[in-house]
């Protein structure tokens, strides 16, 4: 993770999987440009670059913190666009009025226990959504998270076990789809 001293992105998060989602916020595009580079995230203050298992983070470590660091000091705006800001500052987690007592509760449970841990990781989580039928809370694994196999399996075990503790339900199950 690179830390550049300010603020990455005010509200929420952005997840560039691949080249193409990169292309509109010239810092990711100026990351992807470094061989080696297979995903670029932005937190709150934070980047996270997850390289191919091919390269050494040696290598790439000066090249990344000098995209990070020009981009800083050139004053460009992190996203081309109103809409590639918009849909990166889209909050899912917010409670809202419509929603039930048990959403309210698992997104609560999201912001102030399970998001801040999964961050500090590198990553972050949205909310997709929770089937009342089924008992099943649907959410998306992001940035150094979505492809470690280790993490999800910890991440699920974790979450299930925090929303059983904290968010009582008639259902005596529950499922995590990420």
């Amino acid at each position: 993770m690179f830390y550049p001293g300010k603020p990455v992105i005010e509200v929420g998060s952005a997840d560039f999987p691949n080249v193409r989602s990169a292309l509109g916020s010239p810092l990711a595009k100026s990351i992807y440009s470094i061989d080696g580079v297979v995903r670029v995230f932005f937190g709150s203050d934070f980047v996270n670059v997850t390289k191919s298992d091919d390269v050494s983070l040696d290598i790439l470590k000066p090249e990344i913190f000098a995209a990070v660091m020009d981009f800083y000091s050139s004053g460009q705006p992190l996203f081309l666009d109103s809409q590639a800001a918009a849909a990166a500052a889209a909050k899912d987690t917010p409670i809202n009025e419509d929603n039930s007592e048990t959403v309210a509760m698992i997104k609560e449970l999201l912001e102030t226990r399970i998001r801040p841990a999964v961050q500090d990781d590198g990553g972050d989580i949205e909310y997709c959504g929770f089937d009342p039928e089924s008992g099943i809370v649907k959410l998306r694994l992001q940035g150094a998270c979505s492809g470690c196999p280790s993490s999800s399996v910890t991440l699920k075990s974790g979450i299930e076990n925090m929303l059983i503790h904290y968010v009582p339900e008639d259902s005596t199950s529950w499922s995590m789809n990420s």
